[in-house]
């Protein structure tokens, strides 16, 4: 049983980056794909896919190639089951240079925190992508 599904997701991402394996496997979940469009949509990874073995459903994730690109994302949670980190669309800072991503969940949604502050709604921090 997985206590944090989140932070499941971010170490297995973490843990094949650092390893430089191609494509991994996890157990699905609706939160779990949300937060891998973003990753997606914003190059974090190349795609991801949902597959099914009789009842069982898997999110297969393909990563980019590090020895193409050189770098490694870090990806930190923020907000744990043990303590939720709430904010409101004002007192976020900016991401640097643009390479900072927050995901962040919100009564629209699962979405990145400029999103967020241009729907200007208050959030959960989830996680910090960098």
């Amino acid at each position: 049983m997985i206590i944090d599904p989140i932070a499941d997701l971010l170490t297995r991402l973490r843990n094949a980056y650092l390893s430089r394996i191609r494509e991994v496997s996890m157990p699905f979940s609706r939160l779990k794909s949300d937060i891998l469009k973003i990753l997606k949509k914003n190059n974090y990874v190349l795609d991801y896919e949902v597959k099914e073995e009789g009842v069982k459903k898997f999110l297969v994730v393909k990563l980019n190639d590090v020895r193409v690109t050189k770098y490694i994302p870090t990806f930190n949670r923020i907000s744990k089951p043990g303590q939720r980190i709430y904010i409101s669309s004002t007192d976020i800072k900016k991401s640097r240079n643009g390479k900072w991503i927050y995901i962040v969940s919100t009564p629209k949604g699962v979405i990145t925190w400029y999103e967020a502050r241009s729907l200007n709604v208050g959030w959960e921090l989830m996680c910090e992508i960098f």
